[in-house]
């Protein structure tokens, strides 16, 4: 197995406030995404947390990948995401695509700054 796992944490996110507390319109656009960085969507699940006294509830999307998967979370009290996308390189390196989704994300939301980080998985051999 070898993968290349991209994770990001995104800070003080200048998007509009939807993409951080509506599922639906939040998930619908990831699975666009990841149709359009090359990669297979096969299945999904988008969740809107209730309020808090600190604001709206955020958002949990999770896209499962033929490829492994992506998964967004919001803050939208802090205006802050964290974003992870994983993929298996077992048939097919598909790290690529995997970085244009992930530019995709970030530039989504728009975040005053980032903290990216990019692991190499499993056995090269």
């Amino acid at each position: 197995m070898q993968g290349l796992h991209l994770t990001a944490d995104l800070y003080q996110c200048r998007c509009d406030a939807a993409w951080l507390t509506d599922a639906a319109h939040l998930g619908a656009w990831c699975v666009q995404a990841v149709q359009a960085a090359g990669l297979q969507p096969v299945n999904q699940l988008f969740h809107t947390f209730p309020a808090t006294p600190r604001g709206p509830g955020g958002v949990t999307a999770t896209v499962l990948l033929a490829e492994s998967h992506l998964c967004v979370h919001t803050w939208p009290e802090e205006r802050a995401v964290t974003l992870d996308v994983y993929v298996c390189n077992f048939g097919a390196d598909h790290s690529a695509k995997a970085r244009v989704l992930m530019d995709a994300l970030v530039d989504r939301f728009a975040p005053e700054w980032t903290e990216q980080r990019s692991l190499d998985r499993g056995d090269a051999a």
